[in-house]
């Protein structure tokens, strides 16, 4: 086996998150689906920040903040994502390599921007995004680097990344790679809507072990299996799935294997500010409690920590080093 340089690789769309908060209005005004991902081109995406209140940006993408919550926990971690050589990609290449990431995709020097994400917050903490993927869509096989793919404990990939057909290339690519050098893979499934588009494709890759891991919250996976039948859903995932994670929101999650579904419960927090990236750090504490040895359990109540302090501030990524707040036994009292 190749020798271990990385304990998560991530591969998804790179991303700079362009953050306000709104109102419910807001989003009726302009055709939003509350809680959902829409993507979006680049007239419609200069029509909403026009609109829109006071932002902040900050670099984000779904897979992206989940590697830098693997570094936050004191992981060794590394990210593949296509930006632009233009102002936000520089922006986006910093901020990951700041937070420890490594980053050495090469950024395309023609083509569409770098990509954005309108990321509109309101009252209750919900989160409606709005992406126009840009220079992200170029993501190729050949930005796949087959030697740190087989050098990380587990590849990440997120569900997002199956709209553009090179990007999808890619990810396949990766997924041979890793099981060629007897690593794991996993999937997050990443938005309902997501799924509506994509439900055979992502199941067959579940079905056929291209993906070892996956990671839906409960809209993804009654989309998944066409039902709202919350236990009906549960045991045909567990048929179709070697392991699954079900993150229920403030209900904990659900681990579903073939032996034994596990129930976790949440690390309870005292207001939810932002639910922007709550998933995304959620299974940076999964992978990174896999990645070294610990049990489902264990790894799961590592997600709930990281996925609790992200929610308590605006953004997508760790406000504090999620390391020291594990090792302090998570929040003080």
């Amino acid at each position: 086996m190749t020798a271990t340089r990385f304990d998560v690789l991530g591969i998804g769309n790179a991303i700079v998150d362009v953050i306000a908060r709104t109102e419910d209005d807001f989003l009726v005004k302009h055709h939003m689906r509350k809680g959902g991902m829409q993507l979006i081109d680049e007239t419609r995406a200069g029509g909403i920040y026009d609109a829109m209140g006071p932002a902040v940006e900050i670099s984000g993408g779904s897979a992206a903040n989940t590697i830098v919550g693997v570094a936050s926990l004191g992981g060794r971690g590394a990210f593949v994502g296509k930006v632009k050589d233009d102002e936000l990609g520089r922006v986006f290449a910093h901020d990951i390599r700041a937070a420890g990431v490594a980053f050495d995709t090469p950024p395309a020097s023609d083509g569409p921007s770098t990509a954005r994400c309108y990321v509109l917050v309101t009252p209750d903490g919900e989160r409606t995004m709005n992406t126009f993927l840009g220079a992200a869509q170029d993501l190729h096989p050949r930005d796949i680097d087959a030697e740190a793919v087989a050098a990380a404990r587990i590849t990440y990939l997120e569900g997002y990344l199956w709209d553009p057909p090179h990007a999808k290339e890619a990810f396949l690519k990766a997924a041979k790679v890793a099981h060629e050098a007897e690593r794991q893979v996993a999937l997050t499934l990443s938005d309902a809507f997501c799924v509506d588009r994509y439900r055979a494709e992502f199941l067959d890759l579940i079905r056929n072990g291209t993906v070892d891991l996956v990671f839906a919250n409960e809209r993804e996976l009654h989309s998944l299996y066409e039902t709202a039948d919350f236990d009906a859903a549960v045991g045909a995932l567990r048929d179709d799935a070697r392991l699954a994670v079900i993150t229920r929101s403030e209900k904990g999650c659900l681990v579903v294997s073939r032996e034994a579904t596990e129930e976790v419960a949440a690390v309870p927090v005292a207001r939810v500010v932002d639910a922007t990236g709550a998933g995304d750090l959620f299974a940076a504490g999964f992978l990174v409690g896999l990645s070294r040895g610990a049990d489902h359990r264990s790894s799961a109540r590592l997600g709930a920590l990281a996925a609790a302090e992200v929610i308590q501030h605006l953004g997508a990524r760790p406000g504090t080093s999620l390391k020291e707040l594990a090792d302090q036994g998570g929040f003080p009292a």
